[in-house]
């Protein structure tokens, strides 16, 4: 099993794609979309000012010629975005005036890009929170046919002594604070699918602080009931649960706590039940357990849109760019 960064540019490199940066004179951003420029497999668009993204580019030493430099305040299409900002909003009653006062903020105009088909994906929150990146997708983009919410997942790689990359996938890490039984099931779901695009053959372990019945509680009561619900919805999927972590993934522990199990002792796929447990949980792993952490990547949206750590690095941001690419 390996990590797909290289499947991943093979297969732009066939179908390149265009994705949008929101803030396109932030100088991690800068860096990303130089070296992306240098490869022919993605075409980045910078939003903001002209000059003062020249300006930045040249004194952080970075080449970003090629790359297409989008100011909100001077698009030529700026009233057909305000004409089709108002048509999706106008359940909200919005007005042309409000549309460009919103459209004037380049998480809002980056999105409207994707929507008119400018852009293929979308890259932001440098400086941003992940709601500031959420909530313009929802409003405009709107989950795909069939989901309810909006969801994330860490993907958490690191070498192992075969040579091969461990791979691990961990959600709701940022999004839903404390989902529903029923939002736990479609996390999983979406969560498996997007394991899949990273080489993972998914194992999914539905984590409590009791595995199959040891512990009670409301909260044991709804991770146990969403893991019975995901195995009818998605009866193709190895799903467990209850589970507590260990035994999720040491085969000794699931020997003794669930032996016969598929997917105890071997999960790959991990659905918390809560933010607090999804947060904390990927960050030990990334912290104490070396893993590299790619991330949050957005679920169950009509359209490829990701979020960046505001602590994020170039690297960071060259690789989600990929990532998000490619998901689209």
């Amino acid at each position: 099993m390996e990590f797909g960064f290289g499947t991943m540019i093979e297969k732009l490199k066939k179908d390149p794609k265009t994705i949008v940066f929101t803030e396109g004179s932030d100088p991690r951003i800068l860096e990303a979309a130089s070296r992306l420029l240098a490869s022919s497999f993605l075409r980045p668009i910078l939003l903001g000012n002209l000059d003062e993204i020249e300006k930045a580019a040249e004194e952080a030493g970075y080449n970003i010629r090629g790359a297409r430099i989008i100011d909100p305040e001077n698009y030529e299409r700026f009233d057909e975005m305000v004409d089709l900002f108002c048509e999706l909003r106008k359940s909200k009653g919005v007005t042309p005036e409000q549309a460009r006062k919103t459209l004037s903020a380049s998480n809002y105009f980056g999105t409207m890009l994707v929507k008119m088909g400018e852009a293929d994906a979308l890259l932001g929150g440098a400086t941003y929170s992940t709601a500031d990146t959420v909530r313009p997708a929802l409003q405009l983009i709107k989950t795909k046919p069939g989901n309810n919410i909006v969801s994330s997942c860490f993907i958490l790689v690191r070498p192992s002594a075969t040579g091969e990359n461990e791979v691990l996938a961990m959600a709701d890490c940022a999004i839903n604070i404390d989902p529903s039984e029923d939002d736990l099931v479609e996390i999983a779901g979406e969560t498996a699918e997007c394991a899949r695009l990273f080489g993972v053959d998914p194992k999914v372990a539905f984590l409590s602080y009791s595995t199959l019945g040891s512990g009670k509680g409301e909260d044991v009561d709804k991770v146990r009931n969403a893991a019975a619900k995901a195995k009818e919805r998605y009866p193709e999927l190895p799903i467990e649960g209850e589970l507590q972590f260990d035994a999720a993934v040491a085969p000794r522990v699931a020997r003794t706590k669930c032996p016969g199990s598929e997917v105890a002792g071997h999960a790959n796929t991990f659905v918390f039940p809560d933010i607090n447990a999804g947060n904390i949980g990927y960050k030990i792993a990334q912290r104490l357990g070396n893993f590299d952490a790619y991330g949050p990547i957005l679920l169950g949206l009509n359209a490829s849109i990701n979020d960046l750590s505001r602590g994020c690095n170039a690297l960071e941001v060259y690789s989600m760019a990929i990532i998000t690419a490619a998901l689209a």
